[in-house]
């Protein structure tokens, strides 16, 4: 993968049809990031007897508009280079009410360094008001709405993961080497075959979904508990800001303790970690299998993990709330596009979130 040296233009393109059905696509994401239990704290042995298996088991779709993947050949993991471009989603499709619509919940943009030992986890804020893209298959003509409102007009599923990923490709200019979604079920399994993750609650809160209440303090948590605290926006100081937040975390947390763990040593958790997240996994990885991509990314540790906020503010217009960005946006995507993320942030920490 080339380092991306300007803005992509996106193309008039051909939406992939819409496959109806299937899986109901939910809540948090970014657990991408399992995919490295296989390969890391040396399990590397291990988990190349088992990607076989973890590579058929997943679902595997075109999620990527044309207009937003990167066309670069990949030519096996050892000739890799970043930067590489993720993009993670969810949906808040409520199986009992299905006829409510679908719109992405989560919206995570990964950037993999040139290095492949550092990767930017760049939450975009789900209301968001941003120019989305017209959409044929949908018979969507494109216009300015919130962003996740992108998932539903592109008729929900894989097609709309596509316009999802082509609005985020005109608003930034970069383009994406892959994406992924998983749903609630698989995410919670996943915490529990590691035996729950640690956070840290900085401000009580009272979840509206569930009436759990998380006091102040560090703890284990269920895979139940971790997805329901990291859902909350509503009764926390900065809203949906320390929602993602406290999304960032979760996804630090579940990787140290993949690693803390040694699941990739032990055969029997292993194995139910591969059945969990390929039950609940889609992916489109392009050109590479998940085998390469795992390879390629081993050697990222939760340390080398850095959450990043784009430069907002909510404002309310029309009466209506919507998130809007702020001129130094325009920096950060420019240094998505040149793999600086990292340079940007340390110069911008006020956008630099503690996780």
């Amino acid at each position: 993968m080339a380092t991306r040296t300007g803005p992509a233009t996106p193309g008039p393109g051909t939406p992939v049809p819409v496959r109806r059905g299937g899986r109901n696509w939910r809540q948090i994401t970014a657990v991408f990031m399992v995919v490295l239990v296989l390969l890391v704290g040396g399990g590397v042995l291990a988990g190349r007897a088992l990607l076989h298996r973890y590579e058929s088991a997943v679902g595997h779709d075109v999620l990527l508009d044309e207009r937003a993947r990167d066309v670069d050949s990949f030519v096996g993991w050892r000739n890799v280079a970043g930067p590489l471009n993720y993009l993670l989603i969810g949906s808040d499709l409520r199986a009992a009410n299905p006829d409510a619509g679908q719109r992405s919940d989560t919206i995570l943009i990964v950037q993999v360094n040139a290095a492949l030992t550092q990767a930017h986890l760049i939450s975009i804020p789900r209301d968001l008001r941003v120019e989305i893209p017209a959409f044929p298959l949908t018979g969507y003509r494109g216009a300015k709405d919130k962003i996740n409102a992108a998932f539903e007009f592109g008729g929900g599923g894989n097609g709309g993961v596509q316009l999802l990923s082509a609005t985020l490709t005109e608003l930034t200019g970069i383009r994406f080497d892959g994406a992924a979604v998983i749903d609630f079920g698989g995410f919670v399994k996943v915490i529990d075959t590691l035996g729950g993750v640690k956070l840290c609650v900085d401000t009580p809160v009272t979840s509206i979904h569930t009436g759990r209440v998380f006091a102040v303090g560090c703890r284990n948590m269920t895979g139940a508990e971790a997805l329901d605290f990291s859902r909350q926006r509503y009764g926390l100081p900065n809203g949906d800001y320390d929602r993602q937040r406290h999304q960032q975390q979760l996804v630090k947390s579940v990787l140290d303790k993949a690693l803390a763990s040694g699941v990739a040593r032990n055969p029997i958790k292993l194995d139910l970690l591969i059945r969990g997240i390929g039950q609940s996994l889609t992916v489109d990885t392009g050109a590479a299998s998940i085998t390469e991509l795992a390879l390629a990314l081993r050697n990222i540790r939760p340390d080398g993990l850095v959450g990043v906020r784009v430069p907002s503010h909510i404002t309310n217009i029309d009466g209506v709330s919507y998130v809007v960005l702020d001129d130094q946006s325009d920096g950060l995507f420019q240094a998505m596009r040149d793999g600086m993320v990292a340079n940007w942030a340390k110069e911008h920490p006020r956008w630099v979130n503690s996780i």
